[in-house]
């Protein structure tokens, strides 16, 4: 299965999830562990389509999520900002999430300077992360 990168964004923008976990960890540097997520789920029928997205992006996982659900993954922070935020930086989404996703790529810029190794720069990745998904503080 070939797939466009509109088709994507469009996917993506219905059935996608830019998410950010912020877990005690006591081995961390800071005491926590950052964890960005990109993610699509779909029902299990429809697993094809996640592996076509896994396909034209050269990377991430498809695992079962729950239940009859299969999810589409990407937590390489290397994957993440290599080949994730490029596409949609490239190909911009059209509904609210595209908000979701610059606040995803801040906090992969903020990993990326080593903010999440301080606790003043764990409290803004989670000052940001409070921003995301489900129309909080938009």
């Amino acid at each position: 299965m070939k797939l466009e990168a509109q088709w994507i964004v469009g996917f993506v923008d219905g059935e996608g999830c830019f998410h950010v976990s912020i877990n005690r960890h006591p081995e961390m540097t800071a005491g926590y562990q950052v964890l960005p997520e990109f993610t699509v789920v779909q029902h299990e029928k429809d697993v094809q389509i996640l592996n076509a997205i896994k396909a034209y992006f050269g990377c991430g996982v498809v695992r079962r999520n729950h239940g009859d659900r299969m999810a589409y993954r990407v937590r390489e922070i290397e994957h993440l900002l290599q080949k994730i935020v490029p596409f949609f930086e490239k190909h911009l989404l059209r509904t609210k999430k595209h908000i979701d996703f610059l606040k995803f790529r801040e906090v992969l810029l903020r990993i990326q300077l080593g903010d999440h190794l301080t606790l003043d720069g764990i409290e803004e990745i989670r000052a940001i992360k409070e921003q995301m998904n489900r129309g909080k503080l938009r």
